[in-house]
């Protein structure tokens, strides 16, 4: 019988959806944060209940797979949870991760899952970047990510996944914060004025946006607080505070006030040219974004006869590239500052053959889809509503692409379509290296077309 403090020796087999790596004692399960497929460790088991953990003591012998984590708080910050693995390895335990979940939800005996797109550099990939800030029992103004399973702040200066010019300034912000006299907040007593800080930057432009999230729009010291920024950080076009003095675990709050520059950046994707501001949902990773979206094209072939349907829209990063292939494009979103930032990209880019519908996809989807469109689906984690999914096999538009970022929610949704689809090939997306996060890319075809 396994009990919490047990010492024992764990041989790991593999990675889970969830991050840790996976042995097994005695029939039991035995999960194993910072571990590598192949790891002989000597763990103590932390949890015995339904779920069975465990923590390192030792590497007795490590794996093949193991490599030296380029961070060094790797093993202390909740950001990553691979860094100890070698990145071919975490792409065929994401590859996996897709199949498993495709197996065991969607009931799929043997699903056609591609190779996963890998990132060209899995390192200083993201482009935006939002920490969390406190203060060290001294009154230090940190900023970093929380330790694993808590809400204890890792102190960062630098982040190896993130833009390498965003380090720089991140350094510079937390002591400007401190030297300004500007609090950090507390969440157990909703006190303070800085709870984040978010950095965005243009992966082709270079140009960063700055953003605090604060319990007050009137900071005393803003204008010195910028002119510091500015002076030393050109790159930085724009600042901006965010106001969010509700307890609450959301990030952002309604308001952004602009204090410098025009409250965006202008980046160039696939091509276009976008604008993105503080709130604004975007690929973090530019590049692998469009590495899906060229594979997108790539499958469907498209004419200039084809129509499209695009749900979960956004700013129209999927839509304004496909119009240029296509006739013509429906564009669905519920977040109305993304319609109007969509628009806005629309005519900047002199496109105009898209149509930007405000409201949720369950509301629109049945009124504008018909048989002979290309229906895209970009869904949020927890997948797509099953009204929707009805709507699909109601109206069952000939091909269907699903881009998503669960395969727990893409195996369940994907069984709910197969009475209808047929299930021509799933691409794994590694949007995020050095985490277990995979995207994938699904394409269906109608089987009832006449």
């Amino acid at each position: 019988m396994i009990q919490q403090g047990d010492a024992l020796d764990l041989e790991i087999t593999t990675l889970t959806a969830g991050g840790d790596g996976l042995g097994h004692f005695e029939g039991r399960a035995i999960f194993v944060s910072d571990s590598a497929p192949g790891d002989q460790l000597r763990i103590r088991i932390t949890e015995a209940k339904k779920i069975v953990r465990g923590k390192i003591l030792e590497i007795v012998q490590p794996s093949n797979h193991r490599v030296r984590p380029p961070c060094i708080v790797a093993d202390k910050c909740g950001g990553c949870q691979w860094q100890a693995v070698a990145y071919a390895t975490q792409l065929a335990q994401k590859k996996q991760i897709v199949i498993d979940s495709l197996v065991r939800i969607g009931g799929f005996e043997h699903p056609p899952v591609d190779e996963v797109l890998g990132a060209e550099d899995p390192l200083h990939y993201r482009n935006k970047s939002t920490f969390p800030v406190g203060a060290n029992q001294q009154g230090k103004i940190m900023a970093g990510y929380y330790r694993k399973q808590s809400h204890d702040l890792i102190n960062l200066n630098q982040c190896p996944v993130q833009d390498e010019k965003l380090n720089p300034i991140l350094e510079k912000t937390k002591a400007l914060i401190q030297e300004m006299g500007w609090s950090a907040y507390n969440e157990k007593n909703n006190a303070g004025y800085i709870r984040h800080l978010a950095l965005r930057i243009g992966r082709r432009t270079d140009k960063v946006l700055l953003t605090l999230v604060t319990t007050e729009l009137n900071l005393p010291n803003l204008e010195k607080f910028c002119t510091a920024i500015h002076q030393q950080f050109r790159s930085v076009v724009s600042i901006c505070l965010n106001l969010n003095d509700q307890p609450t675990n959301a990030i952002f709050g309604p308001q952004t006030k602009v204090v410098t520059g025009k409250g965006f950046i202008q980046e160039q994707f696939c091509g276009l040219e976008f604008q993105v501001g503080p709130t604004t949902f975007f690929q973090v990773n530019t590049e692998q974004a469009e590495q899906t979206i060229h594979k997108l094209l790539e499958i469907a072939q498209f004419t200039k006869e084809d129509r499209v349907v695009d749900a979960y829209s956004g700013i129209g990063t999927l839509s304004l590239p496909i119009a240029q292939h296509v006739k013509k494009v429906i564009a669905i979103e519920s977040f109305g500052p993304s319609v109007q930032q969509a628009q806005l990209n629309a005519q900047n880019n002199r496109i105009g053959n898209v149509a930007f519908l405000a409201g949720t996809v369950e509301d629109q989807l049945a009124e504008v889809l018909q048989p002979e469109h290309t229906l895209i689906l970009d869904p949020p984690r927890k997948g797509c509503d099953p009204s929707v999914l009805d709507v699909i096999l109601k109206k069952q538009p000939r091909r269907l692409f699903y881009l998503s970022c669960n395969p727990s929610t893409l195996a369940r949704d994907l069984k709910h379509l197969s009475t209808q689809y047929e299930l021509k090939t799933v691409i794994p997306i590694d949007f995020f290296p050095q985490t277990y996060h995979v995207e994938a890319l699904s394409y269906l075809e109608c089987k009832v077309l006449s």
